[in-house]
This record gives structure tokens, C-alpha cells and sequence, in this order.
């Protein structure tokens, strides 16, 4: 990756996982558990976290979105999709207005990175981007 391209990722006011990723912490995670137990367990994981303000559910999309109060305000939506059954995929996007002088995206990173961690203690993690090349 180009230094200018650091230079300038260090300052985006967005993260996100994705299933081909170019960073491998920030691919999309798969559970073993259907749907039902996932999505139940991200909405139970943001009701018990007081920082946390969940603005909107939809079962019917999948997605839960949230706002974050925790070194600068913050929005973050999860998606959960079942891919097969016993098997479940969770991304995360959350942007940011707050602006910092060292740069916003690695504290954003470390959002999602923590989040993920809660899940991974509530269901049992099978793999990352994993039908990425399918």
C-alpha cells in the first residue's frame, strides 16, 4: 500500500467489514448458530452496553443499527445473514463525524474489533471471509 494511501486511510470517518477485506481482521465473521441466536445475541450485546443506543431494528433486513457514545460519537449497523444453516454471517459499518489529529479510522477499527470479540465469547467463531472465493 502506497503512503499516501496510509496517510490519507488514517483520517476516513468509516470502517467496515467486508468478506474479501484487504485487512483480515476487518472481514466479514462467521458463527456457527442460526440467525435467530445471532441476532438476538448483537441486540442483547448492545442493550447491555450502556454507551450503546439502539436507533433502529429490522429482523426482516437483518440489521440493528446503533449509536455509539465512547471516544466520540459514533453509528454503527450490523447485518446478519444466514449463509447456511448453522452457519451465520455478521458485518459491521460504523462512520463517525469526530475528527482527530492522529487520525479517526484506527479507533473506529478497534469499535468493530471489540464488538466482534463480544461475539465470538457468545457463539462459536468458524472462520473469516470464508466464501470469499466461492
Amino acid at each position: 500500500m502506497s503512503f499516501f494511501k496510509t496517510l490519507t486511510g488514517r483520517y476516513q470517518k468509516y470502517s467496515g467489514t467486508s468478506e474479501n477485506h484487504r485487512d483480515e481482521q476487518l472481514r466479514t465473521r462467521y458463527y456457527k448458530a442460526n440467525f435467530n441466536q445471532v441476532f438476538e445475541t448483537v441486540e442483547k450485546l448492545m442493550k447491555a452496553d450502556p454507551s450503546y443506543k439502539i436507533t433502529s431494528v429490522s429482523k426482516d433486513h437483518g440489521e440493528i443499527s446503533a449509536e455509539i457514545n465512547r471516544k466520540g460519537a459514533s453509528f454503527l449497523t450490523v447485518t446478519v445473514v444466514m449463509t447456511k444453516p448453522f452457519q451465520t454471517a455478521v458485518d459491521l459499518h460504523i462512520s463517525t463525524e469526530s475528527f482527530s489529529l492522529t487520525g479517526i479510522n484506527q479507533v473506529l477499527k478497534n469499535e468493530l474489533q471489540l464488538f466482534y470479540a463480544k461475539l465470538d465469547q457468545a457463539h462459536q467463531y468458524i472462520g473469516s471471509g470464508i466464501n470469499g472465493n466461492e
